[in-house]
């Protein structure tokens, strides 16, 4: 049965998401602190086949080249951002006292569609507005959703850094993950999961 975890990682506790089966598993967002990733793949047992990015912000992309390393494992990422992986501008770093946070450059695109990686299939939805090349992964028969910063427990993203669109991501939220099942869980990029029935009716950005 498939599985996930969400681990909190990094000094704004960016939610890294392990989707686990079967002794492999997909890592999303290792947005830093490796090593408390690695020790819970580790301590599963856990193969990874890839890593995912809902996006290039440097809060999300802070352990990639150390897990990408680790785990001898190719980067997804949208192209919009292909550059933002390396240049901290673009993802955010060099706009805040973090430091200049880089990785290397993706190894493969994602483009909108079902994508299979390994023995995981998934749908990958393109939900900027946060920023440019932001995405969704739909795991359409588990009822789970991770969202990056797209939606949030009674919030939505934020669209004051480089790229972002506060009218794309309102249509992003509408069209691509208010049109999803209402039962649908959504995993955000920062704090609780929620579903698409309470956003509909309880996100004050929506209702």
């Amino acid at each position: 049965m498939l599985k996930i975890a969400r681990l909190p990682l990094g000094p704004m506790a960016t939610n890294a998401y392990i989707i686990y089966e079967n002794y492999r598993a997909l890592v999303i967002d290792p947005g830093g602190d490796f090593k408390k990733l690695d020790h819970f793949l580790r301590d599963k047992e856990l193969k990874v086949e890839a890593i995912l990015l809902t996006h290039a912000h440097f809060d999300h992309i802070g352990a990639v080249d150390e897990a990408r390393e680790a785990y001898k494992v190719p980067v997804y990422l949208h192209q919009a951002e292909a550059d933002w992986l390396m240049d901290p501008q673009l993802n955010g770093s060099g706009l805040f006292q973090t430091g200049e946070i880089t990785a290397s450059a993706a190894d493969h695109f994602l483009e909108p569609g079902m994508l299979t990686i390994g023995s995981f299939s998934f749908e990958v939805r393109h939900t900027p507005g946060h920023s440019p090349g932001s995405v969704s992964f739909v795991f359409r028969n588990q009822r789970f959703t991770v969202a990056g910063d797209t939606l949030f427990q009674r919030g939505m993203g934020r669209t004051d850094l480089p790229g972002g669109n506060r009218e794309e991501l309102e249509h992003s939220i509408q069209t691509q993950l208010f049109s999803l099942r209402n039962d649908m869980r959504i995993y955000p990029g920062h704090g609780l999961p929620t579903t698409v029935e309470e956003e509909k009716s309880e996100n004050p950005f929506f209702v």
